[in-house]
């Protein structure tokens, strides 16, 4: 079961502005990689479930969450129907990501106050995930709309919260152009969390790229 709240949730992605995205079927590894995210001041972790088992990771993940990193707040992506979304929710997500607008979904989260976040690519998605009570959209495939989308759908809807995964990096530029278009958050996967840093097990280099990245959408949003 949820330990937070959707408001709770969507706040915390308002406040820090990334969520980090993640995926691996190998336990201690995950463990790693989200004490360095959580080292480095993320408190939002995606996990993005795309392989056999994940639930099993994903139960034992939460578990270490709760026990050993206060606060951060653990979430489940790429769901595409009701049954995995609570099943999920059952393993204790607090939110629940999915990259198609999904009705079914909606229902069974909004049942328990669980904040989702379905992928959208037109306006008529966006207006009918928020009638639906989603509070923050995902916008998905993000590189393929880009920001300049974001700043059109704001100027009617300025109250849409949009969060791109897809076509964001860590870099000034790259975020900039993010935020100023109007983006509540991001969600952010390899480019944050690399291949490299994995192979290399580099997970001080992780929570070192976690927090300048967290510095940069400070600084920009000032």
């Amino acid at each position: 079961m949820a330990n937070y709240s959707r408001l709770e949730v969507a706040q915390m992605m308002r406040d820090t502005g990334l969520v980090p995205l993640f995926f691996n079927n190998d336990l201690d590894l995950s463990k790693q990689v989200l004490k360095a995210c959580y080292d480095g001041g993320a408190r939002l972790m995606e996990f993005t479930a795309r392989g056999d088992f994940a639930h099993e990771v994903f139960g034992e993940l939460t578990k270490y969450a709760i026990k050993a990193l206060p606060g951060m707040i653990m979430g489940v992506g790429s769901v595409t129907d009701a049954a995995a979304a609570s099943l999920y929710m059952a393993l204790g997500a607090n939110f629940v990501v999915t990259p198609v607008l999904r009705e079914d979904i909606a229902v069974v989260c909004n049942r328990r106050k669980v904040l989702w976040s379905p992928g959208c690519g037109t306006l008529t998605e966006i207006a009918r995930a928020e009638e639906l009570g989603c509070e923050i959209v995902k916008l998905f495939p993000g590189d393929i709309y880009g920001p300049q989308f974001v700043k059109a759908v704001k100027g009617p809807q300025p109250w849409t919260s949009i969060m791109p995964t897809g076509g964001v990096s860590p870099t000034l530029e790259n975020l900039t152009g993010w935020f100023d278009a109007g983006v509540t958050c991001v969600g952010m996967g390899s480019q944050l969390i690399s291949k490299e840093i994995l192979a290399n097990k580099d997970y001080a280099k992780l929570e070192r790229d976690v927090k300048s990245t967290l510095g940069l959408i400070k600084k920009i949003r000032k």
